[in-house]
C-alpha cells in the first residue's frame, strides 16, 4: 500500500483514504457516483470550463469529474489529485478507456503539494475539500497554484438541517444511544456548511468574489429498501460495530421500516442540499 506524504494533521485522512475506507469507495464505486449524482449536473456547469484550460481536481477519487471536464478541456489537461491508491487505479483505468490521455492523475495531499504557481485556470473539487486539517493552508496552496484571474468551484454539504438523509441514518442506527451528526468544524462532510466560515476561510487564503448558491435535491439510495438496505448499512458500518447482534438486527430493522418510507417510483429516496461555492483568485 502507497504512503504519501501528508500535510500535519492528514495522516488520519490519508490512512483512511489510503485504507479501508478507500477500498470500500473502490469496491461500491458506481454505486457512490450514482448516489451522489443528483447535484452533479449544477456543479459541472458552474465550472464552465473552457477550451485550452489547465484543471486541478482536488479529492477526485475514481476521478468522475476530472474524466467529465476533460473533453471540454481539452487540448487544455486536467489533474486529478487524490490519497487512495484504490480510487486513483479506477480512474487512470477509466482515463485509458475513454482515450482520454489530457487527465493525469496524482497520489498527493493537496494541502502542502508543490503545484507550479500560477499554471492553474480552474480548480474543482466535488466534496473533497471538507477534510482538510488545516484548510486555511490548503485553500491558501490552491490560490498560489492558480494564475490571476482563475477561478476556484467547490460542491460542499450545506448544514445538517438541510440533510435528511444523514440525520435519518445517523439517529435510526444510534439505536438509542447519544445521536452525533459530523462537527460543523475540522476534518467533516460539513465543515464547508456555515457560509460565514467558508467566505472567511477563502477570503483569507487570498480568494475573491466568493459566492455560495443554494442546490435541493433528492438521492436516490436503492431501487427498492432491500437494494438500499445494504448500501447504507455498509456506509453507515461505523455506527453498527460496537452493538451487540440483537441491537445491530434491531437497527437495521428500524432502518429498512424507514427505507420502506422513503420508497417511492424513483426509488427510496431522501432530500438533500449542497452549496455550489465559487471564487476567484485576483
Amino acid at each position: 500500500m502507497s504512503t504519501p506524504g501528508v500535510g500535519a494533521g492528514n495522516e488520519a485522512q490519508r490512512d483512511a483514504w489510503d485504507g479501508e475506507t478507500g477500498a470500500y469507495w473502490a469496491d461500491h464505486i458506481d454505486r457512490f457516483e450514482a448516489v451522489g449524482a443528483a447535484h452533479g449536473r449544477a456543479f459541472l456547469e458552474a465550472a464552465a470550463v473552457g477550451a485550452g484550460e489547465t484543471v486541478l481536481d482536488v479529492g477526485c477519487g475514481a476521478g468522475r469529474t476530472s474524466l467529465d471536464l476533460a473533453p471540454g478541456a481539452a487540448p487544455g489537461t486536467v489533474t486529478g489529485i487524490d490519497l487512495s491508491t484504490r480510487l486513483l487505479a479506477i480512474a487512470r483505468a477509466r482515463a485509458a478507456a475513454a482515450g482520454l490521455d489530457t487527465v493525469v492523475f496524482l497520489q498527493a495531499d493537496a494541502q502542502v503539494h508543490p503545484f507550479p504557481a500560477a499554471a492553474t485556470d480552474l480548480v474543482v473539487s466535488r466534496h473533497g475539500t471538507m477534510f482538510f486539517a488545516d484548510p486555511a493552508a490548503a485553500f491558501a496552496n490552491l490560490a498560489r497554484a492558480l494564475r490571476p484571474g482563475g477561478r476556484m468551484v467547490l460542491l460542499t454539504w450545506r448544514g445538517i438541517e438541510h440533510q435528511e438523509w444523514l440525520r435519518t441514518f445517523n439517529t435510526v442506527l444510534a439505536a438509542g444511544r447519544e445521536v452525533r451528526f459530523p462537527p460543523p468544524h475540522g476534518p467533516s462532510p460539513l465543515s464547508l456548511s456555515d457560509p460565514d466560515r467558508v467566505r472567511a476561510l477563502l477570503e483569507g487564503a487570498g480568494f475573491a468574489d466568493v459566492e455560495l448558491e443554494g442546490h435541493r435535491a433528492p438521492m436516490v439510495f436503492g431501487a427498492d429498501p432491500d437494494d438500499a438496505l445494504g448500501y447504507v448499512a455498509g456506509m453507515q458500518s461505523g455506527l453498527l460495530g460496537d452493538l451487540d447482534p440483537a441491537a445491530r438486527d434491531d437497527a437495521l430493522a428500524a432502518l429498512r421500516a424507514d427505507l420502506v418510507a422513503h420508497h417511492g417510483p424513483d426509488g427510496v429516496t431522501y432530500d438533500s442540499a449542497t452549496w455550489i461555492v465559487c471564487a476567484r483568485r485576483p
